[in-house]
């Protein structure tokens, strides 16, 4: 209960950002510059309050409001009366010359503000405090009658006071004790290695005869006068060595030691392998040492990319800036459509208090606020009006804008800009994310990129109309993904009915595809391949939950993260597991041409393998209702629209209209948790992403592709008679027994009895009914065992097949 109380806790403090002026780039100099001085002006006041002070102390004992206000009050304090003031307060009145730790306080506080986090500010007050309490009482225990008849209490009233209290309750002696153990005490919870430091400091461990034998061996100093002077400098003891290892928490002692002297001292160790024999045994027991820890102690993290471990990502210098088309809108045309919109607004009686302007790459977003009792239904049944007024393409009406009180209407640019995927994947935002799977798409209305996890998605509707940027918008999620992943992490499912628009990325076939064992095109165009493609991926699902189960993981990142520090075993049938984006275009005609056979698998990768790290992107030009069905909405809440031809297809794909008004080339509205984005797809050129691909491809790779689970449709095509018992399978006779002894005919019983592969599996079925053994295919049920008994199956095995 309370870990939940204080992740909630944290939840609640995540909600209230800072004020807009601290995080505003002009404000932050400022209020930087004005702590360095306020910082500096206290510390001189505290350093002057030990020479002034006492002139000053009859001037400080009147009030605050007083000493201010008479100007005839002069003191001697370097920093006026203010500083004054301020000395006396911290130094007398508080915690003595412990009050110099504020000053500490107040320099990290001004180094966070310049952007340099030295230290956590939460620890760095409660240290501040803890050691300006231990302090102030420490100075007023040793120094209470020393400073007794002096202006300055060392240790504040504070100390004295606490001081005094303590004496009284257990002695002078009692009191030393205390405040001794309150240090060890701090200093054992600041500091995490404070124990291991006091066993270096008074612990030494004994020598062993090994050890021992060795000092005698060390040359004497005429001997060392031999030798290069920076040998002696890098040589460690073997009592050192010992303690290194015995510690808890290791140290990197190259660190300290130039890179020069740790290459000396190995040529001296070598050397001396080779020509003392002493030295050749003390190696041989330190190697058995060696073996011996690797084996008991921590293993190293697995690290799914060392097989391409000289993998390079592809440089921003691949892809083109596309700065030469571009334009800014002008002061004259945001003027001329305030103008227009006002005076449309006008015409029907409709009155604005205030409008404002945002420029983006495509579209100009004007904000508008109605005047009091204005309708918004009135304003948003004038799109037509006020499109025909500022001639334009077709406006947008949002009303009102989530979270504002404004009402917006989006006005296409006279001329569009042209958003670059090199500024795209350039971006701080994108080249920063920490997301598992980030897409880049573009840039929104406020000329900010837009980016996305598709993991948290998890799987992505995209339609258009024919030429709007539907396949541009693909091209940018596959080569944002690209950018950041590494073949390791990450393979592609491409599945092209219409075989031209992804067959770009055939090139990268062994290093980012996965497909059929038995395929030999990487780019999947066939409809009964699609279909076996897509069971097959049912297949992995149904293997990557298994396998969570056994790991007790939840989903694909505690399942890696448990098998990266090696707690699962690879010999228990446990994988790294890369994440699987399956990418199917022109859906429509998958639908048209296998219908259920094809939506059944794709509604079921759907619902279930997002916790396993299978995702779906399907496109299609043809937005109808029997096409993008209800199984394929419910399923895929993601969603982005480009340009489509009337409202109905926009109501079909996004549950409201708004596609139908967009502008097209790239002009795009995502639909996210039932809010809707408006966003200028990046352009991505053919030439770019076959740069991208042919970079990716020169470089090492895997010997073949990713190989999907073998599958085999269990169909009544091939009939008994086609099949020759005489070259039946070497398992056959097994799997005849298995069946009958469960009498359970399934194909995926015999896969999993005898570990082998589906096709094998299938075929054995094949012949375990030309035989007589079970039944024949009946859809979803399993088919039947004809043989009843084992005793039955070995006559039928003796007599009928041999």
């Amino acid at each position: 209960m309370a870990k939940k109380k204080k992740n909630s806790t944290t939840k609640a403090k995540s909600r209230f950002s800072a004020p807009k002026f601290l995080s505003d780039e002009r404000t932050k100099p400022l209020i930087g510059i004005a702590l360095s001085l306020f910082t500096i002006y206290v510390g001189l006041a505290f350093v002057s309050f030990f020479f002034t002070g006492g002139a000053d102390q009859s001037k400080l004992d009147i009030k605050w409001l007083e000493l201010i206000t008479d100007s005839k009050v002069r003191v001697e304090n370097w920093t006026g009366k203010t500083g004054a003031y301020i000395s006396n307060l911290f130094i007398n009145k508080g915690f003595g010359i412990a009050s110099f730790s504020f000053l500490y306080l107040l320099v990290v506080l001004t180094l966070r503000v310049w952007g340099l986090k030295i230290q956590s500010l939460r620890k760095t007050i409660i240290y501040t405090l803890l050691f300006c309490i231990w302090f102030s009482v420490l100075m007023s225990f040793l120094f209470v009658k020393s400073t007794s008849h002096s202006f300055l209490f060392l240790g504040g009233i504070h100390g004295f006071f606490i001081s005094e209290w303590l004496v009284s309750f257990v002695g002078n002696v009692g009191t030393l004790f205390l405040v001794v153990l309150s240090f060890l005490t701090f200093i054992t919870l600041a500091f995490q290695n404070s124990i291991s430091f006091f066993k270096k400091l008074f612990i030494r461990k004994p020598k062993t005869d090994t050890e021992e034998d060795q000092d005698l061996s060390e040359p004497t100093d005429n001997e060392e006068l031999n030798e290069p002077v920076s040998f002696p400098s890098t040589k460690k003891s073997m009592d050192e060595e010992s303690e290194e290892e015995d510690d808890d928490e290791p140290t990197n002692d190259s660190e300290f030691i130039p890179k020069e002297e740790i290459i000396l001292e190995q040529e001296v160790k070598k050397t001396k392998a080779v020509s003392d024999d002493l030295e050749l045994k003390i190696e041989t027991v330190s190697k058995q040492e060696e073996t011996v820890s690797i084996k008991h102690g921590p293993m190293e993290d697995f690290d799914p990319t060392l097989d391409l471990s000289n993998y390079k990502y592809p440089p921003l210098e691949l892809l083109e800036a596309h700065h030469a088309s571009n334009s800014s809108v002008g002061k004259e045309e945001l003027e001329s459509n305030k103008d227009k919109i006002v005076e449309t607004l006008r015409h029907y009686k409709i009155e604005i208090t205030q409008i404002k302007a945002t420029i983006g790459p495509t579209i100009t977003l004007y904000e508008i606020v109605p005047a009091p009792g204005v309708r918004i239904s009135k304003i948003k049944n004038l799109e037509d009006d006020i499109a025909l007024s500022l001639s334009a393409l077709g406006i947008r009406i949002i009303a009102p804008i989530p979270g504002k009180g404004t009402i917006g209407i989006e006005v296409p640019n006279r001329k569009p800009e042209i958003v670059s995927m090199k500024n795209i994947i350039a971006s701080k935002k994108f080249q920063e994310s920490t997301y598992a799977l980030p897409v880049a798409l573009g840039k929104t209305i406020s000329n900010e990129t837009y980016t996305l996890d598709l993991t948290k998605m998890p799987h992505l509707l995209v339609a258009g109309a024919t030429g709007q940027g539907k396949s541009v918008g693909l091209n940018a999620i596959i080569t944002s993904l690209l950018y950041k992943k590494h073949p390791s992490q990450l393979k592609f499912v491409l599945i092209d009915p219409k075989k031209v628009e992804l067959s770009i990325y055939s090139t990268i076939e062994k290093h980012f595809l996965a497909k059929l064992p038995d395929e030999e095109e990487p780019i999947i165009t066939d409809i009964h391949k699609v279909i076996a493609t897509l069971n097959s991926l049912c297949i992995e699902m149904d293997s990557r939950y298994d396998l969570l189960k056994k790991a007790h993981a939840r989903n694909i990142k505690e399942y890696n993260t448990k098998f990266v520090k090696r707690g699962l075993n690879p010999e228990n049938g446990h994988r790294y597991l890369p994440y699987i984006v399956v990418i199917i275009d022109e859906f429509a005609d998958l639908i048209m041409t296998a219908g259920k056979e094809v939506e059944t698998p794709i509604a079921r990768i759907a619902q279930l393998a997002r916790a396993i790290g299978i995702h779906m992107i399907i496109a299609t030009q043809r937005p109808s209702t029997n096409i993008i069905t209800g199984v394929i909405k419910a399923n895929f809440p993601a969603r982005i629209a480009f340009k489509v031809a009337s409202m109905i297809d926009s109501r079909t794909i996004l549950d409201s209209p708004g596609a139908n008004q967009l502008i097209g080339r790239g002009d795009m509205l995502i639909s996210l948790t039932s809010e809707l984005v408006r966003v200028q797809c990046a352009f991505v050129d053919t030439p770019e992403v076959e740069a991208v691909t042919e970079f990716i491809q020169k470089q090492q790779s895997y010997p073949t592709a990713m190989f999907l689970p073998e599958y085999v449709g269990e169909s009544s095509e091939n009939s008994a008679t086609d099949i020759d018992l005489q070259k039946r399978d070497a398992l056959f006779e097994d799997a005849a027994r298995l069946v009958v002894s469960s009498q359970q005919g399934s194909t995926s019983g015999i896969q999993r009895r005898f570990s082998i592969g589906y096709n094998r599996a299938g075929r054995i079925v094949d012949q375990l009914e030309a035989a007589g053994i079970v039944g024949p295919f009946e859809g979803s049920k399993a088919r039947q065992v004809l043989v009843q008994d084992e005793y039955s199956l070995e006559k039928l095995l003796r007599d009928v097949l041999q």
